[in-house]
């Protein structure tokens, strides 16, 4: 996984840092806990049951969509800086899974392009296939 203090320091000294007076950053991991009992819904396809426990996940990505989300969290406004990482393969509890970082002029638009940007990646480009205890 790549170091956010490096991922920081290279925002920093990029052309837009001087636009770019916040840095959010978003850390996805494995959890023990199924997706469908978080959000309070039915088990995905993918996933496992309420009161079930996830040993790991299966996770993948489409790089094509995930360029094309990266290219539009750019274009929103006041965003300056953007990068993403995304793991692959089978994870176990704790693992990364995704590392993003935005900057961007103010507080509202950084949140709201991060926010956008995290729920595309997981929306529209990622597979998780939780695996289970």
């Amino acid at each position: 996984m790549p170091s956010i203090d490096s991922w920081l320091a290279e925002a920093k000294a990029d052309p837009s840092a001087d636009s770019c007076g916040m840095y959010l950053v978003h850390n996805g991991t494995v959890r023990a806990t199924p997706k469908s009992e978080v959000r309070g819904s039915e088990a995905p396809p993918c996933g496992l049951r309420p009161g079930e426990r996830v040993a790991g996940m299966r996770f993948s990505y489409d790089a094509d969509a995930v360029d094309a989300a990266v290219a539009a969290a750019r274009a929103m406004p006041g965003i300056g800086y953007v990068r993403v990482w995304l793991n692959e393969g089978e994870l176990a509890v704790g693992d990364d899974i995704m590392l993003v970082l935005i900057g961007g002029d103010i507080r509202p638009h950084v949140v709201e392009a991060l926010q956008a940007l995290v729920c595309r990646l997981k929306d529209e480009c990622v597979t998780e296939v939780e695996l289970p205890a």
